[in-house]
């Protein structure tokens, strides 16, 4: 997992949000208010939920954040970690302990450790065959 995660709180602008997206080059940021997560804001949310609908850049994430998100805790098995994001077909997994965000699972995190190199290959296959068209 990475441990180093930059944040955002519920009242930063989208714009700040994208800038901090930009700046480390990832494409999520997790929301979080007194180190507890809320939700997550992506370059998806910002897109669909306000650019298309037109919306201003100063925008707070915490209108278009998601807040119903699958986290998973320090201990969590790769194995479970890498089934729960080819089930809900999602790429990053907020790794929680106690409510607290401690870190952040993606899969490239998976693909990088070379023994679960597998686990990774069938969550992306998972979470992208129902995306192409």
């Amino acid at each position: 997992m990475t441990t180093d995660v930059r944040t955002v709180t519920p009242d930063t602008t989208i714009k700040d949000a994208a800038s901090i997206m930009n700046t480390v080059d990832v494409g999520s940021v997790p929301v979080v208010d007194n180190n507890k997560l809320v939700g997550i804001v992506t370059d998806r949310d910002i897109v669909v939920r306000a650019v298309a609908k037109g919306q201003t850049p100063n925008q707070k994430v915490c209108d278009v954040m998601t807040k119903d998100i699958k986290c998973i805790s320090p201990d969590t098995d790769v194995h479970e970690a890498a089934d729960i994001m080819a089930k809900r077909q999602i790429r990053r997994l907020p790794v929680v302990d106690n409510g607290n965000l401690v870190g952040i699972v993606s899969i490239g995190d998976l693909a990088v450790e070379g023994k679960y190199e597998d686990e990774a290959g069938e969550a992306l296959h998972d979470i992208s065959k129902n995306t192409l068209h």
